[in-house]
């Protein structure tokens, strides 16, 4: 039996050397496909009627009317939860009304956008990769290219509108459904009358923290399309590599999602907001 041998410094610095070689070309070639996106978006804008609506109506369908059922369990769960633990410790200072503040400013804020996003990027991001990716494989991507077509425009911007016009109506959705699973605690666990709890909620909920969350899912919309469509165009030839690039899409948009709402929370943060 080979007897295992322990990684040396120069394995070490090997293995940093690589690592910095993959994200040097992964960042090259996220910038490249963003150059690409902006080159071609600006070419829709300008020309409306070239845009492929049957394709973007099919991915709506795809990314919203599908994962509507999803996006409310999950949301009410998430609320349900979230009350329940508020509920817990609120009892213990006789202040269970301010369930409806805690469980209001986590889920429009924080939450609501933040479980619409994971649900979208195990859905619509990976189908992405995945369908852009066996495309490459079967060279209809090449096909494309060949007779002068735009596989950023044929491909990509379909899916990028569909995504920035299904999330932020997922989140309203999901948003409606978290606050009535803390609203299922204050009322079952908490005695609150209905209407207390409901008032409560309008009183300390304003539209600038609904907007907050809108905002949010636009962008995560953007990084979940563009990442899932990128990695489908950076998949090898094989079934392998379509896999990878799938989890790959997956990971990094979580990755991406989860810096981008950081960012977002501390820039509104010092807005004032």
């Amino acid at each position: 039996m080979k007897k295992k041998t322990m990684p040396t410094l120069r394995d070490f610095v090997e293995g940093i050397g690589k690592a910095s070689t993959i994200i040097r070309c992964d960042c090259r070639d996220m910038i490249a496909f963003t150059g690409d996106l902006t080159l071609t978006l600006l070419f829709i804008c300008r020309h409306p009627g070239k845009i492929r609506w049957r394709e973007t109506l099919y991915y709506m369908d795809l990314c919203g009317s599908q994962a509507l059922p999803i996006v409310l369990m999950i949301c009410y769960l998430m609320g349900l939860i979230l009350g329940f633990q508020a509920a817990v410790q609120m009892q213990k200072f006789g202040t269970e009304i301010f369930v409806a503040d805690l469980v209001g400013f986590s889920i429009l804020k924080e939450l609501g956008p933040l479980m619409v996003a994971m649900i979208a990027t195990g859905r619509a991001g990976s189908a992405f990769a995945a369908e852009i990716g066996t495309m490459k494989v079967n060279e209809e991507i090449d096909a494309l290219s060949t007779m002068g077509l735009s596989p950023m425009r044929f491909l990509v911007v379909p899916k990028m509108l569909a995504m920035l016009v299904t999330m932020p109506v997922l989140t309203v959705f999901g948003d409606v459904a978290g606050l009535l699973g803390g609203m299922t605690v204050g009322v079952t666990m908490l005695d609150l009358p209905m209407v207390v709890y409901y008032n409560r909620t309008i009183e300390v909920l304003s539209p600038t923290v609904f907007n907050l969350g809108l905002v949010k899912s636009v962008v995560f919309a953007f990084l979940i399309a563009a990442i899932g469509c990128m990695r489908g165009f950076q998949s090898e030839n094989d079934a392998q590599g379509v896999g990878r690039a799938t989890t790959s899409a997956v990971v990094t948009s979580i990755f991406w999602v989860v810096v981008a709402d950081a960012i977002l929370t501390m820039l509104f943060s010092v807005l004032g907001f």
